[in-house]
């Protein structure tokens, strides 16, 4: 029997991380034709309304269902726009193991939302489902997701030479694949203790609230 995360929400001071609704795909199509979100992630370019509904509609639930993993749709709570989202994936029930990924929309960025939603994603699969290591990997030049690493207390723990495809806009202005290393970080349970306060002492956020 496959294992599987349950399709919960999470609730963070100012955030709210809930599964994907089908009126998300407008925003989330948005979103995700970043050049940012281009250039370090693998979607689809341009990336259509259709796809945004296909992910949300099918890929994702397969993701949850299939015990890969579970996408979250991060929420402002104030305002209910849709900041961004947090993936788990590529997830490995024997170890206790899971990969975590995140996007953030344009107008959020510098707030950090990214730190709170990868924060409470790690305190519920650690302290709620009982997972032992999370893990993100970051393009070598992501700087970006690299401070969002270090901001949650992960640990570098070495360099996948060429062993991911980013995009780059060439000469003409075209998006152009481009190989590059992946740096790979880790998160355990025990690297967690404390982290909450520091980034409220930062500025980061306030506190979490709990996760439904």
């Amino acid at each position: 029997m496959t294992s599987t995360f349950p399709n919960v929400s999470i609730s963070t001071e100012r955030l709210v991380l809930r599964p994907l609704e089908e009126s998300d795909a407008a925003a989330f199509a948005e979103m995700m034709n970043d050049e940012l979100v281009t250039a370090w992630t693998s979607a689809p370019h341009p990336y259509t309304e259709a796809d945004a509904h296909a992910w949300i509609t099918e890929l994702a639930p397969a993701e949850r269902a299939e015990g890969r993993g579970i996408v979250f749709a991060v929420d402002e709570f104030l305002t209910q726009r849709l900041v961004g989202t947090v993936h788990l994936r590529n997830t490995d029930w024997r170890v206790r193991s899971t990969e975590i990924a995140y996007v953030v929309a344009p107008w959020a960025r510098g707030e950090g939302y990214a730190s709170e939603a990868a924060l409470a994603t790690a305190q519920w699969v650690f302290q709620d489902r009982r997972f032992e290591r999370l893990e993100l990997r970051t393009a070598a030049d992501n700087t970006a997701s690299q401070q969002v690493a270090q901001k949650i207390g992960c640990i570098s723990e070495g360099v996948l030479r060429g062993a991911w495809i980013a995009r780059a806009k060439d000469g003409r202005g075209e998006w152009a694949d481009t190989r590059t290393d992946l740096i790979v970080w880790s998160l355990l349970p025990e690297d967690l203790e404390g982290m909450g306060d520091q980034l409220a002492d930062a500025g980061g956020f306030s506190s979490f609230a709990d996760w439904n």
